[in-house]
């Protein structure tokens, strides 16, 4: 007996399974629990995605890559601000401080990994990054005027340390809506407000003390190459 009608997918004999998520599981978790099925298929059979899963996928994939690509740019445009190819590197590895707390305060409020949760990742690294260039310039700036790296560091810190506080408390006590939010759409609310509060909260506190270190660090490197900086005059008020 002959089917009526015989359905083909980039020209194979193929068969349609549409499913949905149980709640509390994203649709990233339906994909990895699929791709772990295929895997006891035969070889004669395989799997593809269509439709919005098969853009995921796709997306899935670039994320890395993209992100990657981003942390080359804002080192470079680091670079090219501070005459620098090893000062930057005290901004950039401050930003996995905010990154640890925002999956660790994620995973305690038992929320998903999604892309609500990678939007607040990225709005968190630009804030992040924000406050180690404030705290890097004026550490420069001071060791040009003739200080040593560590009070040029210290210094650096301190004149920066209230208003990081105040804008970054600020904006901390702005997203609590969004992470004590309730009813419709509040789980993609939760996502945002939860990992950027967390995020920001961890990253600024423990940030205020990383990076002067990492700046001590890399600056002591780059005047072990390039010699120290031409100190400028600081003129005294009479």
């Amino acid at each position: 007996m002959n089917a009526q009608s015989v359905t083909r997918f980039n020209l194979f004999n193929s068969t349609k399974i549409t499913a949905a998520t149980n709640p509390g599981y994203s649709s990233g978790d339906a994909i990895k629990a699929v791709e772990e099925v295929a895997q006891s298929l035969p070889t004669t059979f395989s799997i593809a995605y269509s439709g919005l899963t098969r853009e995921e996928v796709n997306a899935g994939d670039q994320t890395t890559t993209i992100f990657l690509l981003s942390l080359v740019f804002v080192y470079f445009l680091l670079a090219a601000q501070y005459e620098s190819y090893l000062i930057p590197f005290s901004v950039l590895f401050s930003l996995p401080l905010g990154v640890f707390g925002a999956y660790f305060t994620t995973q305690i409020a038992g929320l998903q990994n999604n892309i609500y949760f990678q939007i607040a990742l990225i709005m968190l690294l630009g804030l992040l990054a924000k406050n180690a260039i404030l705290i890097v310039e004026f550490a420069l700036q001071r060791r040009k005027q003739g200080l040593s790296i560590l009070d040029a560091a210290v210094e650096g810190a301190e004149s920066r340390l209230r208003p990081i506080l105040m804008t970054s408390f600020a904006f901390i006590l702005g997203l609590m809506p969004l992470a004590l939010a309730s009813g419709v759409g509040a789980e993609g609310n939760r996502s945002i407000g939860t990992g950027a509060v967390g995020g920001l909260l961890i990253g600024t506190v423990i940030g205020v003390f990383v990076i002067p270190t990492l700046f001590i660090f890399f600056q002591w490197l780059q005047e072990k190459i390039s010699g120290a900086p031409k100190f400028k005059e600081v003129q005294k008020a009479q």
